[in-house]
C-alpha cells in the first residue's frame, strides 16, 4: 500500500461557542459574491495542463501591498510529491496556482484525464476527511490523489428532514460526502459512503455545483418521498475495500505537515506562500467551519478562513454582516448565523476555546 513520510501535524479540537451581541442594522443582500460556481464541465480540470502557472508569493507571508509580483526567476519553485491513493509510483508536480490546476498537474503526471481526479488527501492514502486537501498545503505535505472508481445508483426514502450528510466540494466542480451522522437516514444505507461524489439527484446533474448548492437541494427534497442518488466512489486500495468511514470527527480540520509554512490556494487570484495561521486564526477558522456544518450542512476551511479574515477587525456583528453580504452574498447567511460567527471569532480572540 502507498505510504506517506511521517509528518508533524497540527491537531484540532472541538470548540465551544458563545453568543454575545444581537444584530441591529439592516443588511445589504445579494452583493457580488467572492465564490463563483465552477464550470459545468469538470473535465476541464487543469488550466493549461503542462503550462506552469506563476506563484504569486515572494516568500512567507505573500507579496507586499502595492508592489508588483516578483519576476518569474525569483518566484519560489515549489515541488510536491504525489501518488494515486489506490497505488502508483511517486510523481512530482509543480507550477499550479489553484486547485483545478493542481488536479490537472496530477492528471498529467499519471497520464489520466483531469476529470478522473475526485479529491486529494494529505499524508495518507485513505479516505480520511481529517486530512482532506482544502485551501492550504503544507510545504512538505505528501499529496494522495483519489480517482473515480465504481459508479452506483441508490434510492433513498427521506423519512426525516435531516439526512445526516455533510457535503463538501473539491473546488473544481465535484461535490462529495464528507461526513455521515451516526444513526441518520443515510447511515442506514450501507451502499453510501464518505468520499462518494454526488453526480445527480433524481436525474438532475450536479457536476459543476458548489457544496452549498447540493446541500440546499437535499434539504429541499420533500419528506416522506423517495429520491434517487447517482454516486461515484473513489477507487480503493486493497486494504480499503471493506472500509466504510463515517468521516472526520466534528470540528476536525485538514492537517498540515511541517511548521515551515503553507501554499495557500485560492478560487480567485494567485497562490501565495504564507506562514502557518496564528493560534487565534486556527481556532477561529475551526469554530466557523463547525458553524457552517451546523447551519448549512457543509464544511469548507477556505470559506471559513475568508470569513475570519473579514471579521477579525470588525467592531460589531453588523459590520461583519455587511462585509459578508458584500463579499459572500450568494450564501445569503441568516442573521443568527452571523451572530454566532461574531461570537466564535470573539471567543477565539480572547482564548475562550
Amino acid at each position: 500500500m502507498p505510504q506517506a513520510p511521517s509528518q508533524r501535524v497540527i491537531s484540532w479540537a472541538r470548540p465551544v461557542f458563545s453568543l454575545l451581541m444581537p444584530l441591529g442594522l439592516g443588511r445589504r443582500k445579494k452583493a457580488p459574491p467572492l465564490v463563483e460556481n465552477e464550470e459545468a464541465e469538470p473535465g476541464r480540470g487543469g488550466l493549461g495542463v503542462g503550462e506552469p502557472g506563476p506563484l504569486g508569493g515572494g516568500g512567507a507571508g505573500g507579496p507586499q501591498m502595492g508592489l508588483p509580483p516578483p519576476p518569474p526567476a525569483l518566484r519560489p519553485r515549489l515541488v510536491f510529491h504525489t501518488q494515486l491513493a489506490h497505488g502508483s509510483p511517486t510523481g512530482r508536480i509543480e507550477g499550479f496556482t489553484n486547485v483545478k490546476e493542481l488536479y490537472g498537474k496530477i492528471a498529467e503526471a499519471f497520464r489520466l484525464p483531469a476529470a478522473e481526479v475526485m479529491f486529494c488527501t494529505l499524508n495518507t492514502h485513505k479516505v480520511d476527511m481529517d486530512k482532506l486537501l482544502g485551501g492550504q498545503i503544507g510545504l512538505e505535505d505528501f499529496i494522495f490523489a483519489h480517482v473515480k472508481g465504481q459508479r452506483k445508483e441508490v434510492e433513498v426514502f427521506k423519512s426525516e428532514e435531516a439526512l445526516g450528510l455533510t457535503i463538501t466540494d473539491n473546488g473544481a466542480g465535484y461535490a462529495f460526502i464528507k461526513r455521515i451522522k451516526e444513526g441518520s437516514v443515510i447511515d442506514h444505507i450501507q451502499l453510501i459512503s464518505v468520499g462518494d461524489m454526488i453526480e445527480a439527484i433524481n436525474g438532475q446533474s450536479l457536476l459543476g455545483c458548489r457544496h452549498y448548492e447540493v446541500a440546499r437541494l437535499l434539504k429541499e427534497l420533500p419528506r416522506g418521498r423517495t429520491f434517487t442518488l447517482k454516486l461515484t466512489e473513489p477507487r480503493k486500495a486493497f486494504d480499503m475495500i471493506s472500509m466504510r468511514s463515517g468521516g472526520g470527527r466534528p470540528g476536525s480540520g485538514p492537517q498540515l505537515g511541517t511548521g515551515r509554512g503553507t501554499l495557500r490556494l485560492r478560487s480567485r487570484g494567485p497562490a501565495t506562500v504564507e506562514d502557518l495561521p496564528s493560534a487565534f486564526e486556527e481556532k477561529a477558522i475551526e469554530k466557523v467551519d463547525d458553524l457552517l456544518e451546523s447551519y448549512m450542512g457543509i464544511r469548507d476551511t477556505e470559506l471559513a478562513a475568508t470569513m475570519v479574515e473579514l471579521g477579525k477587525d470588525k467592531r460589531n456583528p453588523d459590520e461583519l454582516a455587511e462585509a459578508l453580504d458584500e463579499r459572500l452574498g450568494d450564501f445569503a447567511f441568516p442573521d443568527e448565523f452571523v451572530f454566532d460567527v461574531w461570537g466564535a471569532i470573539g471567543d477565539a480572540k480572547v482564548g475562550r476555546y
